[in-house]
């Protein structure tokens, strides 16, 4: 009889309780390389053919928190954003934590960092002792992209694309005189682009890149996720990631 009471009120804890490995949650990203991208560069991807740093990161931080996910990669990254604030258990990496940002989403990280940079040809006579200084030239930024909106902000006229490889394009044929761009990513992608030897003409603001999950994702994931990634940190697994990537 005992016996019976006792699975009776198991049962019923189970229904009561929120069961977080029962949630699926849906991450979206976008071709960002060398952090995210897809494995044959095309804008769209799921599952294992999404790859890179923060993805492998992302994929081990879910496996040691126990919950259950799926990974997508779309084009444009301002739908991709816009889903995952409207849309409860979606997330999207990796994204700058920002001031405009932050009640908007619930945040796990940081996954990676790296700072904001403003890139030339290895020939370029441009120098830059400061922001402003960049106001005279044709500077080329990604659309939407959060570096592309400080400049804005900041009044510095961007040409934006709606990628990042195509400004590598631009800078290689004089469309554009700088590209402000990631110090992990721009490097990266001009080398993927053939264009090498480019000048780092200034560097700014550290920028931790997050997965911002959406507003209404149930909190206990949030804290599994967060406490999974600090013990990657201390037991070396993010940087044996990043070993494979360089």
């Amino acid at each position: 009889m005992l016996s019976k009471v006792l699975g009776m009120g198991l049962i019923l804890w189970s229904l009561i309780t929120p069961a977080v490995h029962a949630e699926t949650i849906h991450l979206l990203t976008e071709n960002f390389p060398p952090l995210n991208m897809s494995a044959d560069g095309k804008n769209f991807a799921r599952g294992s053919n999404v790859t890179g740093i923060t993805t492998d990161i992302v994929r081990l931080m879910f496996k040691r928190a126990d919950v259950d996910y799926r990974v997508t990669l779309r084009f444009p990254w301002k739908r991709v954003y816009e889903t995952a604030i409207k849309q409860k258990n979606y997330g999207v990496f990796s994204t700058s934590r920002t001031p405009e940002r932050e009640a908007l989403f619930q945040w796990v990280g940081p996954l990676a960092e790296e700072y904001w940079v403003l890139l030339t040809k290895a020939d370029s006579p441009i120098s830059i002792n400061s922001l402003s200084d960049a106001k005279p030239w044709k500077v080329g930024g990604y659309k939407d992209d959060a570096l592309t909106k400080f400049l804005t902000n900041r009044g510095i006229s961007v040409i934006e694309a709606h990628s990042d490889q195509l400004n590598v394009r631009k800078l290689k044929i004089n469309k554009i005189d700088i590209w402000a761009t990631g110090s992990l990513s721009g490097p990266y992608l001009a080398k993927q682009e053939g264009l090498t030897g480019l000048k780092q003409v200034f560097s700014f603001n550290k920028n931790d890149l997050y997965l911002a999950l959406n507003k209404d994702t149930n909190p206990e994931i949030v804290k599994k996720l967060n406490d999974a990634l600090s013990k990657m940190r201390q037991d070396g697994s993010i940087e044996k990631i990043y070993r494979q990537y360089r």
